[in-house]
């Protein structure tokens, strides 16, 4: 029977390059393998990790094929980039089959360097230097995860995006640098499901504390039998960008005056709202606002004191609602409300102590006199019969004119 001993003598004298791992880490290494990665003590190989010598495009290749399971297996020979002790790259065609060592579960990994054709080696070279010249000054992040989410690998990158050195990030969890779990799952759900995904948005982490918007394209990666083995992919730091649509989509949807939502985005979440109220046979009451003789205030106090009225009251009214009420600006001087879950009693409550609140407030016109300001309010409630959002419109609206003919400042309710 051949010992551990006998194999060690064979491999001391091989031409080729040969090396014995043992749970990921290098336990042998053969004087060829010493010679083909320039290293001159075996202390400096032993106990590094096997992928340590393996070029980072070439890495996931090579995890697959050793990512077996099983007492017998071997691979068939493949062409491999490697980076020796020094940063030189050698071309190295490899071939691997799982033994037993020292009475341990191992991977024996023979190596034939093919790199001492010149051309190939000026091709590998500059090869090499551009890939390297991508790699350090490419502005997105690179990063390799397992199946568990550890992080294998990740570009320099990352020193800019999220404030760490990559050795800071290798070795811990993807999940570690997001601020909420769920944004992780819902990208791994994507990726598990369509096996990749483009221009996923999350957010993560800085080392600063501070949280920024990320751009994430991925893919899955899977071993030789088919199983998930891990993401690859990049990201990119889009916080800019994101503040940027949301300044867009909070003019387009916010009145600038007030700083409540404009007739277009009211009326839009109001629809959601009444399609929802149908599904479910949920209620909600209409409130229908309209300041009492405002031309006269804008002719008085000219438009700029007139948009001064208009932003008090719409501040004034906001005080008095719920976070789930709706609350936005139509045009002019008329506003609408929407209370979600309230009955005729709770809305006429609500529009009662929103008129009390307007007429307590003063204002003074450009000679220095006090003024007041009143609001007429028309109330109206869905019924299963509406069709359309525009059936309650035109019902507050009819109350809201009664209010008005009746005197002003007062508020009634239209069924």
């Amino acid at each position: 029977m051949m010992t551990d001993a006998f194999y060690r003598h064979l491999f001391e004298v091989m031409p080729t390059a040969a090396v014995m791992a043992v749970a990921g880490k290098i336990a042998y290494a053969n004087p060829a393998a010493m010679r083909l990665l320039n290293i001159d003590k075996n202390e400096d190989i032993l106990g590094h990790g096997l992928f340590e010598f393996v070029h980072p495009l070439d890495q996931t290749r090579s995890l697959n094929r050793l990512n077996k399971t099983g007492h017998e297996w071997a691979n068939a020979p493949s062409q491999f980039r490697l980076h020796s002790a020094n940063g030189e790259m050698r071309m190295l065609l490899s071939a691997s089959v799982a033994i037993r060592y020292e009475e341990q579960e191992a991977v024996l990994i023979t190596g034939l360097d093919m790199t001492e054709h010149a051309e190939m080696a000026d091709q590998l070279r500059v090869s090499e230097q551009n890939f390297r010249s991508l790699f350090e000054n490419m502005q997105d992040v690179y990063y390799r995860t397992d199946a568990k989410g550890i992080v294998h690998m990740v570009g320099p990158g990352v020193r800019s995006v999220l404030g760490y050195e990559p050795h800071e990030i290798e070795g811990k969890t993807a999940e570690s640098y997001y601020p909420q779990a769920t944004d992780r799952d819902a990208m791994k759900k994507a990726i598990m499901e369509d096996g990749k995904v483009s221009d996923f948005p999350g957010q993560m982490v800085r080392k600063d504390g501070r949280v920024i918007d990320i751009s994430i394209s991925s893919r899955a990666l899977y071993d030789d039998s088919g199983a998930f083995a891990g993401v690859e992919g990049v990201y990119r730091d889009v916080t800019q960008r994101k503040m940027m649509e949301r300044e867009l989509q909070r003019l387009a949807t916010t009145d600038p005056l007030t700083n409540i939502p404009n007739r277009r985005s009211f009326l839009e979440q109001a629809e959601q709202i009444f399609k929802s109220s149908q599904r479910y046979h949920t209620s909600f009451t209409m409130l229908m606002l309209d300041l009492d003789l405002f031309k006269a205030i804008n002719d008085k106090c000219g438009h700029l004191g007139g948009d001064k009225v208009l932003a008090r009251f719409a501040h004034t009214v906001g005080l008095e609602l719920r976070d789930s009420d709706l609350f936005g600006r139509l045009g002019g001087e008329e506003f609408c409300i929407l209370l979600q879950q309230a009955n005729r009693d709770e809305a006429l409550t609500v529009a009662e102590r929103i008129r009390e609140r307007i007429q307590e407030l003063s204002f003074k016109d450009p000679a220095g006199e006090l003024f007041l300001l009143t609001v007429s309010i028309g109330v109206t409630t869905n019924f299963d019969g509406d069709e359309r959002l525009a059936k309650l419109l035109e019902r507050a609206d009819k109350a809201l004119y009664q209010a008005k003919n009746s005197g002003r400042n007062q508020v009634v309710w239209f069924s």
